[in-house]
């Protein structure tokens, strides 16, 4: 199948365009506003479904609206009907098409068209009225507030806010791409008036400012955000895509000394904390206990021995580690222990403890194994 994609260049087109390409469409017939105008008669022929995808935004003289948003529709539905072509149409509007303002009026007027010209043809139409999209791709200053404030914050630019207590209705480009699809995959039958993308998040805009700028926050103080909150995991993934490309590294803070060095890498409220630590040749660390701390050791480089003494006991427990052989060893509670490198070179261990280090509880004892 040919599939005619207006708009193509656009956040949601460009996005669309990437996961068809992905699951395996190849004919697509991508069609924006700097392509040739005569092509769009040639795709209305050969196409057997249409994403109509085209519009405006945020044009400088409000008559724009009308003509991009239902000028440009009414185009291409004729070029639809030069060619007796019935394929499917899928159009996005807006939640604004139900307001009194002229770029909801120009929306409103682009879904009766669409309506009618059904009614006419029999061809199937799904329309969609999308509240505010956030994704990657998106344009600062032009697709939505999220798209604005991820950018600026990310090149360290104020953001005006306002009113905090706006709230915002969301949808994820990846669940509009997703339902766009099954449109494509599933049939004509339609039984809502409108498409449906699911889940909406509903968010006061002062929080999506907070969030954003505790994601850039996170490259001082490690702590990465709660990734088990779906909306904040994609929030997370969309503010990553509007890092400059000269800013997609960070230097860590490495705590040096003659024995090898020792640097936190990440942390989470929920999850606890993630460090490397270098140990040089001969090098023994450790010699302490936790009462509830534990921890997870993974050597990754070099080998050595990890010694575990239970509190009230003698007896000395040993495993031997290496980077040959991926192991992870558990630091049970109540055991003192400490890791020696055995090896002629740096030996490299992945730690990870189950809570952010508390210098005021520190939970940790010292005591030789």
């Amino acid at each position: 199948m040919k599939i005619l994609i207006t708009g193509a260049k656009g956040f949601i087109g460009l996005n669309l365009v990437a996961e068809l390409k992905n699951q395996g469409f190849t004919e697509l017939l991508q069609y924006d506003i700097d392509s040739e105008p005569e092509l769009l008669n040639e795709y209305a022929r050969d196409c057997g479904f249409v994403y109509h995808l085209a519009g405006v935004n945020r044009p400088e003289n409000p008559d724009d609206f009308m003509a991009g948003n239902f000028g440009f529709t009414d185009q291409l539905l004729n070029a639809l009907k030069k060619h007796n072509n019935k394929a499917p149409v899928l159009i996005t509007s807006s939640i604004q098409a139900q307001l009194d303002n002229p770029y909801g009026k120009s929306k409103k007027a682009g879904e009766e068209l669409l309506k009618q010209y059904s009614s006419e043809s029999g061809a199937p139409v799904h329309i969609y009225r999308l509240p505010n999209v956030f994704g990657k791709w998106s344009r600062p200053n032009y697709n939505s507030a999220v798209a604005t404030f991820c950018y600026n914050t990310a090149n360290n630019i104020p953001i005006q806010l306002n009113d905090p207590n706006v709230q915002m209705n969301l949808v994820y480009i990846d669940d509009v791409v997703k339902s766009f699809i099954g449109k494509l995959k599933n049939g004509e039958k339609e039984e809502l008036e409108f498409g449906q993308v699911s889940p909406v998040y509903q968010i006061k805009l002062g929080e999506i400012a907070a969030l954003i700028s505790s994601f850039h926050e996170s490259r001082n103080n490690l702590q990465i955000p709660d990734m088990g909150d779906v909306f904040t995991k994609k929030l997370y993934s969309t503010y990553l895509s509007f890092l400059p490309t000269d800013k997609f590294s960070y230097l860590l803070k490495m705590n040096t000394d003659e024995r090898g060095s020792f640097t936190e890498f990440l942390k989470t409220k929920e999850r606890g904390q993630v460090s490397v630590n270098i140990s040089k040749p001969g090098i023994t660390k450790g010699n302490h206990w936790h009462n509830t701390k534990n921890e997870k050791f993974l050597v990754v480089s070099g080998k050595g021995i990890i010694r575990f003494r239970r509190f009230d006991t003698s007896e000395i427990i040993e495993y031997h580690v290496s980077g040959n052989q991926l192991e992870v060893v558990d630091i049970p509670v109540g055991y003192s222990h400490n890791i020696e490198n055995l090896g002629d070179t740096d030996m490299v261990t992945v730690m990870w403890v189950n809570e952010i280090f508390d210098k005021n509880i520190p939970d940790t004892y010292f005591e030789k194994v």
